[in-house]
């Protein structure tokens, strides 16, 4: 499988594979490493469109500006980007296999062009059951004013 370059981060997710932190390894409470993302309204605009969005509130600056959000904003499905965005390959949420089970997100303020957002996350539980290996996560989203842009919690099956 080849990689897709987008010139911003790593889409190959078999890159570094076995550099990642295997279900024995993750340690629940401890912080992901991150780092903070810069938001671009191309990269707003691409997403909108990869995910088949047509509201020109996230393309049409004139539109966005006489909405009450005053400007574009991002669709609030972009924490899906942003999580691997703020992730290094070798995060263990990257690895293959890995099969979203269950999640919950909560949206507070819209992520917008120029926010640089920072991501905090950790795994809070790890069990298994019926021979699967299930990991507990959290992950909150903030912009560079420390407002929250969003935050959930997922429950994911591991690989072996």
């Amino acid at each position: 499988m080849q990689a897709i370059s987008t010139g911003e981060f790593e889409t190959d997710f078999w890159k570094d594979a076995g550099a990642r932190q295997t279900w024995d390894q993750i340690v629940p409470g401890a912080p992901r490493d991150t780092k903070p993302y810069t938001l671009t309204k191309e990269i707003i605009a691409t997403f909108a469109e990869a995910m088949g969005e047509t509201n020109p509130l996230y393309f049409d600056e004139e539109y966005a500006r006489k909405t009450p959000y005053g400007g574009i904003v991002a669709p609030p499905t972009i924490h899906i980007l942003l999580m691997f965005a703020c992730t290094g390959t070798e995060d263990w949420m990257r690895s293959p296999g890995t099969i979203n089970a269950s999640q919950s997100w909560f949206y507070n303020v819209p992520a917008r062009p120029g926010d640089t957002i920072t991501m905090q996350g950790r795994a809070l539980d790890r069990y298994m059951r019926k021979g699967r290996l299930f990991v507990i996560h959290d992950n909150v989203f903030t912009n560079q004013n420390g407002d929250v842009v969003c935050s959930g919690r997922g429950w994911t099956i591991r690989p072996q």
